[in-house]
């Protein structure tokens, strides 16, 4: 699934290509895809035909676009699923339509956004925006205070200006649970998803398991800028792609893929100490981690607040 670095790709590009535009129609060949959009896809048509693009907003991995003047009230919320992209076909281009094109939006220049999704796990819909809990914009892209109301559960990301870092690290430590799986929870700090845990944890030193409660503040710092940094690195290479499931507007692939230290490398040397990466069972998922580098819990020297 698309992660922080891949939704800011993403959101930038359309800031780039579509901002200003004015929507002229809206095609919808999967009503699947805009499950989410509760009066129906008809009715998504109507919110939507005849209204400007005005600003691409992210918050962690969540994507959404304003509509006319920052008080409209509302938005066309995208979520790319695990195979979701939003590609910009310019001006003249060959009408070569995707073989998983869902949806379809023209725009006044001639131009089309389409949502494309192979697996079908991503969804469009227009929602209301409600203000932040904090006064603070709604994310990354505007300075307007309000965000969908389906997003108004998430937490702001380490990108974001507006997080209190102090609290957040306090947030952490009260957690009763793994650090893995609280930098996974989206509702404490968003945006990060299992390759830059991994990745992030890996650059602290940290075993996924080890007790959110039991680390100091320092490691739970650097557990944060292990993070931070890692997905700093991979929005400034496009993100990560594994396939042709994730691409930026203009359908290429990002390459952070290749800096991998030890997501999806197991068997091979850990680049700080060359013992053989590790692969665990996570929740039904992975989690690669250095035996070496990344002691786990019951060898761990028990943390001093």
């Amino acid at each position: 699934m698309p992660e922080l670095p891949e939704v800011e790709t993403v959101r930038d590009g359309l800031e780039r290509h579509v901002l200003g535009r004015t929507v002229l129609d809206v095609e919808v060949l999967r009503e699947y895809s805009v499950r989410r959009h509760e009066a129906g896809p008809l009715d998504l048509v109507g919110r939507l035909r005849g209204r400007v693009l005005s600003a691409a907003v992210r918050r962690g991995k969540f994507l959404w676009v304003l509509l006319d003047e920052a008080s409209a009230g509302d938005a066309l919320l995208v979520h790319l699923g695990m195979s979701g992209q939003l590609l910009v076909r310019e001006p003249g281009a060959q009408d070569a339509a995707h073989p998983h094109l869902r949806v379809r939006i023209a725009l006044d220049d001639g131009s089309w956004l389409d949502f494309v999704d192979q697996r079908t796990f991503g969804h469009l819909s227009v929602q209301d925006l409600v203000a932040t809990r904090d006064g603070g914009p709604g994310g990354a892209g505007s300075p307007v205070q309000e965000l969908p109301v389906p997003v108004a559960h998430i937490a702001r990301d380490l990108l974001d200006p507006s997080l209190d870092r102090g609290r957040l690290v306090e947030a952490v430590r009260a957690r009763r649970t793994g650090i893995k799986r609280a930098l996974l929870d989206q509702g404490l700090v968003s945006g990060i998803g299992n390759i830059y845990a991994d990745e992030g944890l890996w650059r602290a030193q940290l075993h996924h398991e080890r007790a959110a409660g039991s680390l100091t503040r320092a490691e739970v710092g650097r557990a944060l800028d292990g993070a931070h940094a890692v997905m700093s690195e991979a929005l400034r290479q496009g993100g990560t792609s594994f396939d042709a499931l994730y691409v930026n507007v203009n359908g290429q692939s990002g390459y952070f893929d290749r800096s991998l230290a030890v997501y999806g490398q197991e068997g091979r040397p850990c680049p700080r100490c060359g013992t053989p990466v590790r692969r665990e069972a996570f929740m039904n998922r992975s989690a690669f981690t250095c035996p070496a580098c990344q002691r786990p819990p019951r060898a761990a020297r028990r943390a001093v607040p």
